[in-house]
């Protein structure tokens, strides 16, 4: 891969922003992954610098001359799709999947119906749009049972609901962030994430993370602001089970339509362990505690080299065609 990296003429690339911020729940973690990305890209002598969409108008990356951009955004706003087609207008090169993909990606109900049809394996689940739904869905998917928004990011919103007493709280919170709620079926076992770079059938899957929360826990706190979690990679997992999952992670790459990169989180429920896709991210966090980093280092690339090579495969739907 350093071969690779040696052959990418940085000031081919042009005028590099870094989108960071934005104006979703997710602003916090966005700042500092973009931080991270800006820091790593001026270490290799790219021209980048930072824009915040929530505090300059996107119009002003033409005036400004920038060449392409490295999408840093999390949450609405950053990875459903707006800002990609804000910069498909502008013919602006992009990381990470286009439009369609985006959109889809971001919403979990959606993304869930599309690998369901596609025969992937994800959770069972219901719709919400009151607290007597909520209650019907745990009725019928059984205890525990998530609740979350069906389109956030980073755990907000979430909620693990153990008696129908517990449904309008969690209704409430999921709600205040998205109109659209999903309940769904909670799979006791292993937390898994795999990362895919790279586009169409020459997509590969990084080496698995096994991520352990404590008390099995694994929320925005501990996510980014504490250094309970433990993260395994390499996995330690059976041979078997490493490959069936980076192969169940591009299979869900592919059928979205996603190119550049993006990470699934994929459960190995304990009891028959089987692989259940919980959802793809296609803006994944580039902060000190973020796992794509963490696989890439696996196998030899550097965090530096990594976005390096996101940045220098940027595209735009356009330049690709069809993405499905």
């Amino acid at each position: 891969m350093s071969e690779t990296m040696n052959n990418i003429d940085v000031k081919a690339l042009g005028k590099v922003a870094v989108l960071m911020g934005g104006s979703s729940a997710e602003r916090e973690v966005s700042l500092m992954s973009g931080k991270g990305v800006l820091a790593a890209l001026q270490s290799k002598g790219v021209d980048a610098h930072a824009f915040d969409p929530s505090q300059q108008d996107l119009g002003e990356l033409r005036k400004q001359g920038f060449a392409r951009c490295f999408i840093a955004l999390h949450g609405r706003h950053g990875e459903d799709g707006t800002v990609q087609g804000a910069l498909e207008l502008l013919g602006i090169p992009y990381t990470g999947p286009g439009v369609m993909a985006s959109s889809i990606a971001m919403d979990k109900i959606m993304t869930k119906r599309i690998w369901r049809f596609e025969g992937l394996s994800t959770p069972e689940w219901r719709m919400a749009a009151s607290e007597q739904d909520t209650r019907d869905a745990l009725a019928a998917l059984g205890a525990p049972m998530i609740v979350k928004p069906a389109r956030e990011g980073s755990t907000i919103g979430l909620s693990k609901v153990s008696s129908p007493e517990e449904c309008a709280q969690a209704y409430a919170l999921a709600s205040r962030y998205d109109p659209e709620v999903l309940c769904e079926q909670f799979i006791e076992g292993m937390e898994t994430t795999c990362a895919v770079l790279g586009q169409g059938r020459s997509a590969k899957a990084l080496p698995v993370i096994k991520i352990v929360a404590p008390d099995g826990n694994y929320d925005y706190q501990n996510k980014y602001f504490t250094d309970t979690t433990q993260y395994f990679c390499p996995s330690e997992l059976p041979a078997e089970m490493e490959a069936a999952i980076r192969d169940l992670a591009e299979k869900a790459f592919r059928t979205l339509g996603c190119r550049g990169w993006s990470r699934a989180d994929v459960m190995v429920r304990a009891s028959d362990q089987q692989l259940f896709l919980l959802e793809i991210n296609t803006s994944p966090g580039m902060t000190s505690h973020s796992l794509v980093p963490m696989a890439a280092r696996a196998t030899g690339m550097s965090y530096e080299d990594l976005c390096l090579h996101l940045v220098a495969h940027a595209s735009t739907d356009a330049a690709q065609g069809a993405e499905l």
